[in-house]
């Protein structure tokens, strides 16, 4: 019988390219969003929807109810809602965590537990790793984050783990990037104008992981029983440093010459705390914040993703250069 996925954050710059795999795999696909969320990656007429106020969780649980017929429920629900940068540092752990108990509440209320639910965590979730030797970061390190969004994240995953009746999968990717994501697309103009802006002299390792890959990902995990209750890194299988990254997207531009440019922490730091009460003055949600000037500051982001491609022989099909062409492909369309 034909699979029914719910997805919930699908109005996102992810939850978009995992319901087109999700379609492209055939699978009866339902998106979970606010009545107020944009759809404009989710315009497929085969998409069905399902308006959700994560504020209040019988409205949640009257919506999931009312959406399929008494008895029926959706075989996996992925749960990629979450926020990834706030104006106020609370909202980290009112959206990553407590939306997330809340939703599993009216999961519960509607009887509608699904047979697979796969949470969308981060990379994050671990905290710095070795910063001396380079040792890539594995499932079996001890988490010790350090940011207020990676302890949102690991609360979350700390809450799946301890429900016996949620048959729970955790992913843990690394910076997500393709077409449409805002972050990495600064990175991209930014070179784009021959300037690319580096934080601390001290080597810093990066890993990436393209969004169709990740979203690929998901459905291969979720097919096999192997992956139940199990965490799972995914990330490209190899770092790049600041200097091969700046390389890659120059040459996708054209053969652009670029100005590298170190900025010492002190610096980015004191950018931070300016850009992020400018932001509180404005309430939008800054790019550059403390939160994230931690996140700049760690120097190892190398992943060890052996357990993904042992338990459902995870392989990205796009490496950073083939992943950088599509999204620059996009920024140029765009």
């Amino acid at each position: 019988m034909e699979k029914k996925v719910l997805i919930i954050g699908a109005g996102g710059f992810i939850g978009g390219f995992i319901a087109r795999e999700s379609l492209r795999r055939g699978y009866d696909t339902w998106c979970g969003v606010r009545a107020s969320t944009s759809r404009r990656y989710l315009s497929d007429p085969r998409l069905h929807f399902v308006e959700l106020d994560y504020d209040t969780p019988s409205s949640m649980a009257r919506a999931m109810a009312e959406a399929l017929p008494e008895g029926q429920r959706w075989d996996w629900i992925i749960y990629n809602l979450g926020a990834t940068k706030c104006a106020n540092f609370a909202d980290f752990n009112r959206i990553n965590y407590s939306y997330l108990i809340d939703f599993v509440k009216a999961m519960r209320d509607a009887d509608k537990m699904p047979s697979r639910f796969l949470y969308m965590s981060s990379l994050s979730a671990l905290g710095p790793g070795d910063e001396k030797g380079y040792t890539p970061l594995t499932n079996r390190d001890i988490p010790q984050p350090n940011t207020r969004y990676g302890v949102s994240k690991i609360k979350a995953e700390t809450f799946l783990e301890t429900q016996p009746d949620i048959p729970w999968t955790i992913f843990r990717p690394t910076g997500v990037y393709g077409p449409h994501e805002q972050d990495y697309l600064m990175m991209v103009k930014s070179i784009d104008r021959h300037f690319d802006f580096g934080v601390g002299f001290r080597r810093q390792m990066l890993t990436f992981i393209y969004v169709e890959d990740l979203a690929a990902a998901i459905f291969d995990a979720l097919v096999t029983d192997a992956t139940l209750r199990h965490k799972y890194i995914i990330s490209e299988p190899r770092s790049y440093t600041q200097k091969e990254f700046r390389a890659i997207v120059a040459r996708e531009l054209g053969g652009r010459w670029v100005l590298p440019l170190r900025l010492p922490m002190w610096a980015v730091y004191a950018a931070s705390v300016v850009a992020e009460k400018w932001g509180v003055i404005q309430m939008k949600p800054s790019t550059l914040n403390r939160d994230k000037f931690k996140i700049m500051k760690q120097r190892n982001w190398s992943c060890d993703i052996s357990d993904a491609v042992r338990d459902f022989g995870f392989s990205p099909r796009f490496s950073l250069e083939e992943g950088i062409r599509e999204t620059v492909k996009a920024y140029r369309q765009s």
